[in-house]
């Protein structure tokens, strides 16, 4: 998929200097098309996502959808071959019947092994409900495509629960046979069983008859159970197909758009680089100052000994305790956390357009942070994400970009998270943080349109 968002040879002829247009004018306006475009492309970019995310996680509820149904057809086959062999050791304790008088003992064992298949069975069954179980709760995952699924799982537990219980009724009468049995043997050696005998055989015949018949209803209930998930599972796989077609479409897509959102970036980059003052030159030339300006006071701690360079360069980070989200110090955080806040601030206040000014190292950590980001860690967390934005990692895309970014400074157009489900576009401002040379970190400041 290709989005053929920006024809750079018609837009060059449409805003081409004219002799009413001098080149300075040429570039605020070059400047401000593509900050517009750079706005409409972060938001774009973001919803993409947005949906690409959500197919991602359909895909995987399909997926899990599909497995528990064919635990579900595996556990049905297992109860159609059980109730096989339970059928064919009815069958043979009616035969043994006919030869009571000198094969009792044979049919004890032959019910025998009919009670350990419905007791297998039972198990079977209990399984098939709590797969059935989980089938459900994947069909909700899937929202509204995996509802009909969620039915035929709910069906399926209701099934099972039905060879469950019919399992527990052929056990139930098994061991009342056993009974008689025990009993019809010791009676054969007497006389009155030569008289009653015959009553005593039908009364068997009757027995094993329903055994039968129950057998014969949980071979059909699995069978049902089989039918109704060979169809679904076929559904169920190509949906998860289908959806999983979207998700890769939808990151083709995203791709295109970040493509896109970097060519603005950079023509606006240039353009700020050639000399021309636009809107967003002030808060550039604050954040080169400002990362300039941490570089000296890093340095000078080095020089002093106040901080270790190893220290002030170390990646190492101790968890704090009972933060939610969670915190961290650094092996620098004594030296940074006092420095940091009033250099940060003094940006802050130039414009009600700075939504945010840190400082953060090369890992995406950020030491401290203005007053109003620097409140103590509660036991809400929701409160603590908006309120405690210190101490912490964010090395989102746009956050790492603008750390490993090696020019003067990097001018981004991003999406925000406000929480709540709330987003709101802006720009983004960094600069790197150099101490004798080497990179520490970035500035990063954060601008409304």
């Amino acid at each position: 998929m290709h989005f053929h968002l920006f024809n750079s040879k018609i837009a060059l002829e449409e805003h081409a200097p004219n002799g009413d247009m001098d080149l300075e004018q040429y570039v605020k306006s070059l400047v401000s098309q593509s900050s517009g475009l750079g706005k409409g492309a972060a938001e774009l970019n973001g919803l993409i996502g947005d949906l690409a995310e959500m197919s991602s996680t359909q895909t995987s509820a399909f997926t899990s959808l599909a497995a528990e149904i064919d635990a579900m057809v595996q556990a049905n086959r297992a109860i159609c071959d059980v109730t096989k062999a339970s059928h064919e050791s009815v069958h043979r304790a009616r035969q043994a019947v006919e030869q009571v008088g000198t094969a009792v003992a044979g049919v004890t064992d032959t019910l025998a092994d009919v009670i350990a298949a419905a007791n297998e069975i039972t198990k079977i069954a209990l399984q098939t409900r709590l797969v059935a179980f989980n089938a459900a709760v994947e069909a909700k995952r899937a929202g509204e495509a995996g509802r009909g699924f969620g039915v035929v799982a709910d069906a399926v537990k209701d099934l099972a629960a039905r060879v469950e219980q019919s399992s527990k009724m052929i056990t139930n009468s098994i061991t009342q046979l056993d009974v008689r049995i025990r009993d019809l043997s010791q009676d054969i050696l007497s006389k009155e069983t030569r008289r009653h005998g015959a009553n005593q055989r039908d009364s068997f015949h009757a027995a094993v008859s329903e055994v039968e018949q129950g057998v014969d209803d949980i071979a059909a209930t699995a069978q049902k159970n089989l039918d109704g998930c060979a169809g679904v599972i076929q559904t169920v796989r190509g949906l998860s197909s289908q959806v999983a077609g979207s998700a890769n479409a939808l990151q083709n897509a995203r791709t295109e758009t970040e493509d896109f959102l970097s060519l603005a970036e950079t023509m606006i980059e240039m353009a700020v680089e050639s000399g021309v003052r636009t809107g967003d030159t002030p808060y550039i030339e604050a954040a080169i100052d400002l990362a300039a300006e941490i570089g000296r006071v890093f340095e000078q701690g080095v020089r002093s000994g106040a901080i270790a360079a190893a220290d002030l360069f170390a990646q190492k980070y101790r968890p704090i305790t009972g933060t939610n989200p969670p915190a961290y110090l650094a092996p620098y955080s004594r030296f940074v956390d006092p420095v940091l806040p009033a250099m940060l601030e003094k940006v802050m206040a130039m414009s009600a357009k700075i939504t945010f000014c840190i400082a953060t190292d090369r890992k995406g950590y950020v030491p401290m942070n203005v007053a109003v980001y620097c409140k103590p860690y509660g036991a809400d967390p929701v409160w603590n994400q908006a309120n405690c934005r210190y101490h912490r990692f964010f090395d989102g895309r746009t956050e790492m970009a603008a750390i490993r970014h090696q020019g003067r400074f990097l001018l981004q157009t991003y999406r925000r998270d406000m929480g709540g489900g709330k987003f709101v576009v802006m720009k983004h401002l960094s600069a790197p943080i150099l101490v004798d040379g080497t990179q520490w970190g970035a500035v990063r400041i954060g601008l409304q349109f």
